[in-house]
């Protein structure tokens, strides 16, 4: 049995290769090889989206864990309104499509505050909106984790709510958030391509603008997917790297 499988992962492997060398042989990669003077125009081009995209990324990703710890709060608080303040607005801000919410910050917030917003921070805002309500939920969850010993022991120490927050839950609670609040950053920096739609010049921006000049599509838009995966790997692989070590000092 396991001989038949491995035979016919062999023939998908070679029918996959047949198909994109056929598939290759129709494309024209002069447009972003770096073989020629305007290829290496072209993909430096597509290459000064990417400063755009972590800026847009890493702002929002702080933003949103500070609103998401704020909110996350209420929702371990014994009073019921409290409560119920915590679950609106996650339920809420979830519910709402993360592209709607971009347009309806870069076109609405004005109207609504009388306030100019920039392409970035209208993408910032709405990015760091959208993702709060996620961090939210891994706060909560985070700090609900920590043993109720070590709650008891900061009420017999005398420790204030704030002081025992500060001082006992979230310093363990964070190191136990970390690994998923690194995989916020790589939903965050996939969701980052949808602000292309008001005009930020990131990556999808910018291989949007180079597909309308040059007409080929494909190729432009395939480099654009090896940029993407290139960045989200290596963030992964440090993301990974955290929860080893995490993993590490925990067992010392």
């Amino acid at each position: 049995m396991g001989h038949i499988i491995r035979r016919q992962r062999l023939w998908i492997l070679l029918a996959s290769s047949v198909l994109l060398a056929g598939c290759a042989s129709n494309l024209q990669w002069y447009v972003v090889s770096p073989a020629t003077e305007s290829g290496r125009a072209n993909l430096l081009f597509l290459a000064g989206g990417l400063k755009y995209t972590l800026l847009l990324s890493c702002t929002a990703i702080v933003i949103s864990v500070v609103v998401g710890l704020l909110v996350a709060l209420p929702g371990l608080s014994k009073n019921p309104l409290w409560r119920g303040v915590n679950r609106v607005y996650v339920e809420v801000v979830r519910a709402v499509p993360i592209l709607v919410l971009i347009l309806w910050v870069y076109y609405g917030l004005p109207i609504v505050m009388g306030l100019a917003v920039s392409v970035f921070w209208a993408g910032v805002i709405a990015l760091a909106l959208s993702d709060s309500a996620f961090e939210a939920e891994i706060f909560r969850a985070g700090i609900q984790s920590i043993d109720r010993g070590q709650l008891e022991a900061s009420d017999s120490l005398g420790l204030g709510y704030f002081d025992r927050m500060r001082y006992v839950v979230l310093p363990q609670a964070i190191r136990r958030v970390l690994p998923p609040l690194g995989n916020q950053l790589v939903y965050m920096l996939k969701m980052s391509s949808l602000v292309s739609v008001i005009g930020m010049e990131e990556l999808t921006r910018r291989a949007n603008e180079l597909v309308t000049s040059q007409y080929r599509p494909l190729e432009i838009y395939t480099v654009l997917i090896i940029e993407y995966l290139l960045l989200i790997l290596l963030v992964s692989a440090g993301v990974r790297w955290l929860e080893r070590r995490l993993a590490r000092r925990d067992e010392r």
